[in-house]
């Protein structure tokens, strides 16, 4: 189940990195996309929690990052290459919106990872959020405007309340 929603996740995690980009080298750049790549993960499977939830996904489709792109101003860079942006296609709004949100508050993601642990994409496998959960200095160096508050508020903005009302106590993940 998760390679159905690994498209959805490569391609909104590359949508963050590139909005928010590394501040330093191929290593900065390395741990900011391992700290986008599992917001984006823990946002997914969130946001898609049942296999069901993954295919139905997979038939209408995540929608694109069009209105990402225009509220951060990255519209105006993209040129008439399509073949060059077909990945941005595959970016979830909702998704970027919520990984925005864990990124901004370590607390809140720590709510968001325990609430995947009856989850059906956590079964198997012992997932780790550690980066996004507590990320030390150089986290917070290599990917300082990924993390920050006001550069990433009007993304978060966008679907902030879904995000909390499904976080929310009493509410369950599987339907």
């Amino acid at each position: 189940m998760q390679a159905d929603l690994s498209p959805v996740i490569a391609a909104t995690a590359q949508w963050l990195t590139r909005a928010f980009p590394a501040s330093g080298g191929a290593l900065a750049s390395a741990l900011c996309e391992v700290q986008a790549r599992q917001a984006v993960t823990v946002a997914a499977w969130l946001r898609y929690p049942t296999a069901m939830d993954a295919a139905l996904l997979g038939v209408a489709g995540p929608g694109g990052s069009g209105r990402l792109d225009w509220i951060t101003g990255a519209d105006a860079v993209l040129d008439d290459d399509t073949d060059a942006y077909a990945w941005r296609t595959w970016v979830d709004e909702v998704v970027a919106s919520w990984a925005a949100c864990l990124l901004i508050d370590p607390e809140l993601a720590a709510r968001a990872v325990a609430a995947l642990a009856g989850g059906s994409h956590s079964t198997g496998t012992r997932a780790e959020f550690r980066r996004l959960v507590a990320p030390d200095d150089g986290d917070r160096s290599a990917a300082a405007l990924l993390r920050h508050p006001d550069l990433l508020a009007p993304v978060a903005g966008l679907h902030q309340d879904q995000l909390l009302d499904r976080l929310s106590p009493g509410r369950t993940l599987i339907a």
